[in-house]
């Protein structure tokens, strides 16, 4: 079984000869590896390139350890290029080669070399990697399957696919697996053996205990606004345990550098500027957050919205959560100001949508409550909700886009619909 991770291999492919590194970075076994090793490198012999001109190395294999260290490793790939053709280097696990950001330099240098390279831990695990490379560098920021990857391979129908999807994520480690016991058992090992022991390794963290708290309190709240001063509250009224908002927030920094959470900003579409606090926080794979609290509190309206966000990250969109200010009255008669919550904004070049994640409308009073938000916004971009199930299609009276959670996920162009 294969999974063709078309939409990453394209973005890779127009990269090609840029005259920078690229650097695959993501979250670790959402298939970067496979991505440069298999997918691409068939793409290069088919397009005929000769296999002498490939250039691959995994630094994590024991037959390599040698070629860690650049004084043996640069002079080595050297004597392999031998003419004017084009050479292709692919480096896999590049953070175990010493001083590699020099090295990718050097090779840079060479017009004749394109250099191609992935890392899961370590500095190449850090969203800060590009600047390694002094402007050097290209980044393709992947992620685990998307839901119509998912599908590809999936034998069921769409309705058993998003259940299991949206209870075990998209890891395709974890997908391949055959029964929900071994995929619960993949999942909890990798949260605790690689993401959180790599998080505490590379950043020294001395009370690891903290942090996974952490992350208990954010798995059980996803999508709900907080900031270092609120945690550190519930860190006291229900652990009765201290910890300052400068350690929350240089955990919380952490798992997003470890492409483990994302961090989402509030955006005032009236005034039309971002608001610093508080945040949003979704997780990279929601199957690895469901590992987390032992597979409870699966509520699948926090679950969709999740995953809604990680496929409009994937489609290349700018994702902020909206804010709409208006003037009501109290039951005083008095005339208050009140904030209405929009999911997501999402931009992409001259594009703009707003988005609501509602799981059921039933009826339109319920339709009514979700699409408030958007009728307050004064321009007339495009304005969407996504619900679990909607027959097909359908706009309201006020000109909102009403769509199913399938249709969205399966059809790349939805949005334009």
């Amino acid at each position: 079984m294969e999974f063709k991770r078309e939409i990453w291999l394209n973005k890779l492919i127009q990269k090609k000869h840029n005259g920078l590194v690229k650097v695959i970075t993501g979250i670790r076994r959402c298939g970067k590896s496979y991505l440069l090793f298999n997918l691409f490198k068939a793409h290069l012999l088919e397009e005929g390139v000769p296999q002498d001109h490939i250039i691959e190395m995994s630094f994590d294999s024991f037959e390599v350890r040698q070629y860690r260290d650049p004084e043996v490793l640069y002079p080595y790939v050297k004597s392999l290029i031998t003419d004017d053709q084009m050479y292709y280097i692919l480096f896999d696990e590049v953070q175990l080669l010493g001083e590699f950001e020099s090295v990718l330099n050097g090779f840079l240098r060479m017009k004749n070399v394109d250099v191609y390279v992935t890392g899961s831990n370590a500095k190449l695990l850090s969203k800060d990697i590009i600047t390694e490379f002094r402007g050097r560098g290209d980044e393709l920021h992947i992620g685990p399957l998307r839901f119509c990857e998912f599908m590809e391979n999936y034998s069921g129908n769409r309705y058993d696919g998003w259940n299991e999807y949206m209870l075990f994520g998209g890891l395709p480690q974890v997908v391949l697996l055959p029964t929900p016991e071994q995929k619960i058992e993949l999942l909890k090992s990798l949260m605790e053996e690689t993401y959180i022991s790599d998080i505490v390794g590379r950043h020294n963290v001395r009370n690891r205990a903290e942090m996974e708290e952490l992350l208990n309190i954010l798995s059980s709240a996803i999508g709900s606004l907080t900031n270092p001063r609120k945690l550190t509250a519930t860190f006291k009224s229900v652990k009765n345990v201290s910890i300052s908002p400068n350690t929350i927030r240089n955990y919380l920094d952490y798992l997003c550098d470890a492409f483990l959470i994302s961090a989402t900003h509030r955006y005032d579409i009236r005034g039309k500027k971002y608001i610093d606090t508080p945040l949003k926080y979704y997780f990279t794979d929601i199957g690895l957050r469901n590992a987390r609290i032992n597979f409870r509190q699966l509520e699948e309206t926090h679950s969709m919205e999740n995953i809604i966000y990680n496929e409009l990250c994937a489609r290349g969109f700018n994702v902020d959560v909206g804010i709409v200010q208006i003037n009501v009255r109290d039951k005083d008669g008095k005339m208050v100001r009140k904030q209405l919550e929009v999911d997501f904004v999402c931009n992409k070049g001259m594009k703009r949508y707003y988005i609501q994640s509602a799981f059921a409308m039933p009826d339109r009073e319920k339709t009514e409550q979700e699409q408030r938000p958007l009728m307050k916004i004064e321009d007339n971009f495009k304005k969407i909700i996504i619900t679990k199930d909607a027959p097909t299609m359908w706009y309201t009276e006020e000109g909102v886009l009403v769509m199913s959670i399938y249709d969205f996920m399966l059809n790349e162009n939805s949005l334009d619909g």
